[in-house]
């Protein structure tokens, strides 16, 4: 065969292995907006299920006998409430999508993928429908509350989309159902008139917006999974950016803070420690963190939790910009009805003007996938996991990944339990799920170089109504872990080493 030959043959390969890639890419980049496209779906049919709901509520009421529809004279009362508040967290939910900003064309034909199926994790922590791709974008009013650390988050398969005054600076893109009845978007607009008379604006499943990505023709029917998304994202609100929230946060912000701030006592400015929050979620502990001095970055997996935090962090104008009721879609363990229906102002402190350290930023993706690149290696400071390290399919892989990101003599602060998100994911024989241990864990960890400093229990709860009659508690496992130095990891293995050589002798003598 000659060159010439030898050369077109490497060349047609080459030809066909690129065509393959960017075939791929199309496939994932699809893939994503599809992901994408049902997640606001869910948001957008959130108050005709909520309505749904209430419906529900009346069918069981009148069934009632009219002697004990008389000892409940108050409940058609209460059903016209629930519809008002509905309306409140709809006004909320639309605003956040308006303000939102996809980050990948949501009008492209998904032909292409049609016939893939969805998984539906019934994870706990509000883990869900997620992705690996896409930063948050940053501040509002001038403030810089969300530019990215030097050479952070720019792992294989992230997509970046970094704003300071408003306005995109970079942009880097790389492609990377248990319940079978849909849910219907219509709304009967005349039954809403009638039944919506309140002070917060009037909403519908049919929103129109001048989005085109949020025009009702290209959304999904999707199962009502999906919606209690929705819900629990409402009720992590709370959480993080309430007041009623102080308490939890109290349980299990302070104490990472205040370690923190023991690790690093004489930090500056202009040379901050550079910490990253895995699973921040809707990103109040990377900003404490943020405020304490540190150039914090949050990493999250979620679209559901990226999208609200990105309205959170970068449209709130004032104190109390919002009212959500984030307790009305249950019945249950209430101590009066004024408990379920009680309003929560949000956000509790205004982000812009927070006193945030500069760097702050927020990163999309899968925490492995994005800081296994090699930009990531040895970087960060410190890592703090907060109701993180259980979301993993395999929890090995993120204590691995933990260390080679830390510097030597870089810390690991986690608090969190082990309530496994895949551990229950029945019918799925692939769902990879390993469910350690904490001593197993723990040992692992000292594996792969950590050392075990600080450990403590912790009593807390998460995204608990406070006000209910059941409250969930966890016993969290606290602890900060230093990451030794290799050198110091080698002379611990040399001589382990030595002491196993040493029982050999004692045992034949």
């Amino acid at each position: 065969m000659s060159t010439g030959e030898n050369m077109s043959e490497v060349g047609g390969a080459a030809a066909a292995e690129d065509e393959e890639r960017r075939r791929q890419r199309t496939l994932e980049e699809a893939l994503e907006v599809q992901s994408l496209r049902r997640i606001i779906s869910a948001y957008l049919n959130y108050p005709e299920a909520a309505e749904e709901d209430v419906r529900r509520y009346e069918r069981s009421f009148r069934k009632l006998s009219p002697a004990h529809k008389a000892l409940l004279p108050h409940y058609p009362m209460k059903f016209q409430q629930l519809r008002r508040c509905i309306a409140t967290n709809s006004y909320f939910i639309f605003n956040m999508l308006q303000a939102f900003e996809p980050p990948l064309d949501m009008s492209q034909d998904l032909d292409c993928c049609d016939d893939l199926h969805h998984e539906h994790a019934s994870g706990h922590h509000c883990l869900s429908e997620q992705r690996n791709s896409c930063c948050s974008p940053a501040p509002s009013s001038g403030a810089n509350c969300c530019s990215r650390p030097e050479e952070a988050c720019q792992g294989e398969g992230s997509h970046m989309r970094m704003m300071s005054t408003g306005e995109p600076i970079s942009e880097e893109t790389t492609t990377g159902g248990s319940h079978d009845r849909p849910v219907d978007t219509s709304r009967n607009e005349e039954n809403d008139r009638a039944t919506l008379q309140h002070d917060a604006p009037e909403c519908n499943g049919d929103v129109s917006a001048p989005n085109d990505w949020l025009d009702p023709s290209i959304q999904l029917h999707v199962p009502l999974v999906d919606v209690d998304k929705v819900r629990c994202i409402v009720r992590n609100i709370v959480r993080d950016w309430a007041a009623e929230g102080q308490k939890e946060r109290d349980e299990c912000y302070k104490p990472i803070l205040e370690e923190l701030d023991s690790q690093f006592p004489n930090r500056s400015k202009e040379r901050a420690p550079a910490c990253l929050v895995p699973g921040a979620g809707l990103g109040r502990l990377a900003l404490e963190i943020s405020r304490l001095g540190f150039m914090s970055q949050g990493n999250e997996f979620s679209y559901y939790m990226m999208i609200c935090s990105s309205f959170i962090l970068n449209h709130a104008e004032t104190v109390g910009d919002w009212t959500i009721y984030p307790w009305i879609h249950s019945n249950c363990n209430s101590l009066s009805d004024s408990d379920q229906l009680r309003p929560v102002p949000i956000p509790d402190i205004h982000p812009a003007s927070a006193g945030i350290t500069e760097g702050f930023s927020m990163c999309g993706g899968d925490f492995v996938e994005v800081y296994s690149d090699a930009s990531q290696e040895g970087y960060w400071d410190a890592v703090v996991t907060c109701f993180f390290i259980d979301t993993a399919h395999n929890i090995v892989e993120y204590i691995e990944t933990i260390s080679k990101i830390l510097k030597d003599g870089g810390v690991w602060i986690n608090l969190g339990p082990l309530l496994y998100h895949f551990a229950d994911m029945y019918g799925q024989e692939d769902e990879m799920s390993i469910e350690l241990s904490l001593e197993d864990v723990k040992r692992v960890a000292t594996q792969y170089g950590f050392e075990f400093e600080k450990e403590k229990t912790i009593e807390t709860t998460y995204t608990t109504n406070p006000r209910s009659m059941m409250q969930n508690h966890y016993s969290a496992a606290f602890w900060t872990a230093r990451k030794r130095s290799k050198a110091t990891t080698d002379e611990r293995v040399s001589n382990l080493s030595r002491a196993d050589d040493l029982v050999e002798v004692l045992k034949n003598l």
